[in-house]
């Protein structure tokens, strides 16, 4: 099954890493992504870039209305996301631990949805 492992932070504690520490993590999540694209477990993996360069789009009534930034307000923001094929839940939280992320902010594990008849 597959699962997407959406990693959560504040933006300002990735701001206020020091240089070694950031490359620190940079290393440590691109081992990590290695580590499980050799187990046969990754599908893909992204860091994505700050909130300020995001647009919100809603649709309503037809009409597309954008905004810019998040769509919610929040201190957390949408760093990346890994998504991982693992047996069930257990195993997806299990691959979660060991994020490098995860000891700056949060992980939410969502199985991916199969749309019938896709």
């Amino acid at each position: 099954m597959k699962y997407v492992l959406l990693v959560y932070g504040e933006e300002t504690d990735l701001h206020a890493l020091t240089p070694q520490r950031a490359a620190k993590l940079d290393a440590d999540s691109l081992a990590y992504d290695r580590e499980l694209d050799r187990q046969g477990k990754l599908i893909v993996a992204q860091a994505l870039q700050s909130v300020k360069t995001s647009k919100s789009l809603r649709r309503r009534k037809g009409k597309a209305l954008i905004t810019d930034g998040p769509f919610a307000e929040t201190k957390e923001q949408l760093l990346g996301f890994v998504m991982v094929e693992a047996a069930d839940l257990a195993e997806a939280l299990k691959l979660a631990e060991d994020i490098p992320l995860a000891e700056l902010g949060t992980v939410e594990i969502r199985a991916v949805y199969d749309i019938p008849g896709s």
